[in-house]
């Protein structure tokens, strides 16, 4: 399995832009209120929607770069442990838990 990054298919930037051209549109063509208030209430909603979902895309894209990468990081380090001990090492596990130290884990805790 290959550690590819993830790419959205949609551009975040471009969407939060459509929502703020879409809203002008609206304000343009109904200013005078004519616009029903629970319908122009209806489009404010959906509209603001959309910077709040591309903003939390983005975070959980960032989030899930971070996991892979601590990911990749246990991989390397349970290989090179793996390799100490075919190779005598006297302490192979010091990989291992140099890793796991570094992700933020408590290794002197047993479990």
């Amino acid at each position: 399995m290959t550690n590819s990054p993830y790419h959205p298919r949609i551009d975040l930037q471009e969407a939060t832009n459509r929502s703020r051209t879409a809203r002008r549109i609206i304000a343009n063509t109904w200013p005078d209120e004519s616009l029903p208030a629970i319908l122009r209430r209806n489009l404010d909603n959906a509209l603001d929607t959309i910077p709040a979902l591309a903003a939390e895309i983005a975070r959980l894209s960032d989030a899930l770069r971070d996991t892979r990468i601590h990911r990749a990081n246990l991989a390397a380090a349970a290989r090179a442990t793996l390799n100490a001990h075919h190779d005598g090492e006297p302490d192979p596990l010091s990989y291992l838990r140099d890793e796991l130290h570094a992700q933020g884990y408590d290794t002197e805790g047993r479990a």
